[in-house]
Formats: C-alpha cells, sequence, structure tokens
C-alpha cells in the first residue's frame, strides 16, 4: 500500500492517520511454538498488566492465584471477574494461536469479547446494535477534554459492520506490526462492542503479532498513566503516530525494533 489514494483510503476507512515512516515493520520473527511459549510463561504479568490499566486493584499474587483456580477473598466480584475474563481470554488467544486458528476477522474479534465481556457489559460478543440493545451508546470519557462519541448504535450494526470490513479489508495490506498496533487504535477509537472495547482490540493486536511470528506487547502497570494521557490525545487529534510508538516501545524486543 504505497500510493497516496490507497493511504488516504486506508486512514478514511480506519478513521484516524499516522505518520507511516515512523513506525517501524521489521521485527525479529521467531517460530509460532517460541512466540507462544513467551506468551505462557508471561501470563501472570499480562493479566496483572491489564487489570491494571482498567484500574483493577487486585494484586499481582492475588493474581497468581486467581490464576491456580483459587478465589481471593476481601475483593468485589466485579473486580474478579474482569481479571477472570482476562485470564480465559489469555488461555483462548494461546490455543488459538497454538493451533494456528487465529485470523484477524469478525468472528475471532466477537470470541474475545465474548470471553472479556463476560458479566460486564450489557451485551457479549456482539456488535453494538446487533442484539437486544439497540438504542444505547457508550461514550469514552476524556476527562477534561469531554467526551469521545464513536458510530451511533442502531439496529443491526450496519454502519459498524460496514466499517469493520472494510478497516480489516484495507489493514490486510500492512505489514504486521503496522496492522497489529494500527487495528487496536481502529477498535478502541471505533467502539464496535458496549464495553471491553481497548481490551478485546489489544488481544487482538496481540493474536495479529504473534500468528505472525512476533512476540506480544502488554503495557506495564508503571506505564499505566502515560499510556491513558497518550489516549486521550489519540482520541482528541485522530493521530495514532504516538501511541503506535508506544506500544512499540513497551515491546520486549523494542531496542531491535527501533533500531
Amino acid at each position: 500500500m504505497n500510493s497516496e489514494v490507497s493511504e488516504s483510503m486506508l486512514f478514511a476507512a480506519l478513521g484516524f492517520k499516522w505518520e507511516r515512516p515512523a513506525i517501524p515493520i521489521s521485527p525479529p520473527i521467531h517460530s509460532i511454538e517460541r512466540v507462544a511459549y513467551r506468551f505462557q510463561r508471561m501470563l501472570p504479568e499480562f493479566v496483572w498488566d491489564a487489570s491494571i490499566l482498567e484500574g483493577n486493584p487486585i494484586t499481582f499474587p492475588e493474581v497468581m492465584t486467581l490464576l491456580d483456580g483459587v478465589t481471593v477473598g476481601g475483593r468485589k466480584i466485579l473486580d474478579q471477574d474482569q481479571v477472570l475474563n482476562l485470564i480465559n481470554c489469555s488461555k483462548h488467544l494461546f490455543r488459538l494461536i497454538k493451533s494456528g486458528e487465529f485470523e484477524l476477522s469478525k468472528s475471532i474479534f466477537i470470541e474475545l469479547d465474548f470471553i472479556l465481556s463476560r458479566n460486564v457489559a450489557i451485551e457479549c460478543g456482539v456488535f453494538r446494535g446487533g442484539g437486544q440493545e439497540t438504542s444505547f451508546t457508550p461514550e469514552v470519557s476524556l476527562g477534561s477534554h469531554g467526551r469521545h462519541t464513536p458510530v451511533q448504535t442502531v439496529s443491526g450494526a450496519p454502519k459498524l459492520n460496514r466499517i469493520f470490513k472494510e478497516g480489516i479489508s484495507l489493514l490486510a495490506h500492512c505489514e504486521p506490526v503496522e496492522r497489529a498496533t494500527a487495528f487496536f487504535l481502529f477498535g478502541a477509537l471505533q467502539q464496535f462492542f458496549f464495553d471491553c472495547n481497548k481490551r478485546t482490540s489489544r488481544f487482538m493486536m496481540n493474536g495479529i503479532l504473534m500468528s505472525n511470528g512476533i512476540d506480544a506487547i502488554s503495557v506495564p502497570a508503571a506505564k499505566a498513566q502515560e499510556f491513558n494521557e497518550k489516549m486521550v490525545r489519540f482520541y482528541l487529534t485522530k493521530d495514532g503516530t504516538e501511541m503506535m510508538s508506544f506500544l512499540l516501545d513497551c515491546h520486549p524486543e523494542a531496542e531491535v525494533i527501533k533500531n
């Protein structure tokens, strides 16, 4: 996708732009077994980092306890359910990668959202308007900057389905790193689901990376505030360059990728 027209089509379809030369596209490539093994080994950190991004108070030792199949006391059920969903979705993504079944598709996207949204969202595993709820349009709070309002929820979700289909069709022409990080922002911006959009889109991002032999990205808990501040700027400017670079800075082989 080198022509100016095609690039314009890509940005228009996704709803945002970025400086394409600023995003490295030649990361170290490993075997699927290697990246899946690392993901599985780092699963406690991935789950805890993801929970911190959502403001969940559950601690790292408590995540380890939940991974062992033991409940933790003194926590809200909603907080515990959120972490259990992250654990279950991580394990499911691992299985998809190992079996070679992962693909950038609506079916996988809603499959992951169904797991992540269970017990925490109005509806799970369905685009807004594609289920029983057809009138509520969720907004993203930007603090003092107001709110980001996505495409209105309507019965049947015709516009959201069109946006998604056009978006992934054009993303297919991008290199895996660019495709993965851009998809995360695509999902976060368009808000295809009632909840868990950033979470689900990050899992899709890592699915794209790992299915191409590239290690998964986890935003460290220590960078949660930086992540949130940059996401606010992304929603305001509709420019993904800063966030895509930030995500690559969080990659375990960031120094190699950026050189």
